[in-house]
This record gives C-alpha cells, structure tokens and sequence, in this order.
C-alpha cells in the first residue's frame, strides 16, 4: 500500500498478482488482507475490493451487497472474513477454508475482532 492509498501487485496472475481488473477501484486503500490466492482491500470510504483467484477469495460478488463499513478483513488458506460496522461477520472464498459460515452465523454477530489464525502450511 502506497502513501497515496494506491497499491502495487505483482506475480502470478491468477494468485493475485495482477490487480488491473479492479486497478481503478484501488484508490485509498486502508489495509489489505490475502489467501494463498487473492487479496481483499478495505478502502477509506467502508468498501472492500478483491481481486486474484476467484474461488479462493479473489471474487466477493455474491456478497458484495454485504460488504459496507468494512472493519477488518482477515484470510485463511483460500477464503476471507470480514467484520462490518455491525458486528456482523461476512465470509467468502472456498467453503472449505471457511468461505462458507451460514451454519454458524447464528454465532457471528457482536464480534470486534479476530485472532490471528494459526499458520499450518
């Protein structure tokens, strides 16, 4: 992340390295977050951009809608989280890698931060 709030990427395309599908969109970045395959930007104005292997975090369209007032965006292997204003919990990425959390999204509400998770690989 640049002074500017811009980014730079470079690498393998398909793991990310090539932002210029969302280069435009790129314009004060706070933080980025990554998956062995994606990245995930939280911008100045709340909204989270992604970009790099779209099952693996690079795509958060499906809840795109989801994704106002962003707070923290923290990656596993292949899949993001990220807590909203409200406390509230939003997944994506590869269900296996936790890209998939309705079965405990009952749970997933009031959080105020993640720990950082244990790397295995």
């Amino acid at each position: 992340v640049l002074h500017s709030g811009g980014v730079v990427t470079w690498g393998d395309p398909c793991c990310g390295g090539d932002s210029a599908r969302v280069d435009r969109l790129l314009k004060d970045v706070q933080q980025v977050a990554a998956t062995a395959f994606a990245f995930a930007a939280i911008l100045k104005n709340g909204q989270a951009v992604t970009w790099g292997e779209p099952f693996c975090g690079g795509d958060s369209s499906a809840v795109q809608h989801e994704l106002e007032e962003v707070q923290q965006i923290r990656g596993s292997r292949q899949a993001f989280a990220a807590i909203v204003a409200s406390g509230r919990v939003v997944t994506w990425g590869h269900p296996n890698s936790g890209g998939h959390s309705d079965w405990v999204d009952f749970n997933l509400h009031d959080v105020h931060s993640f720990v950082q998770p244990w790397e295995c690989c």
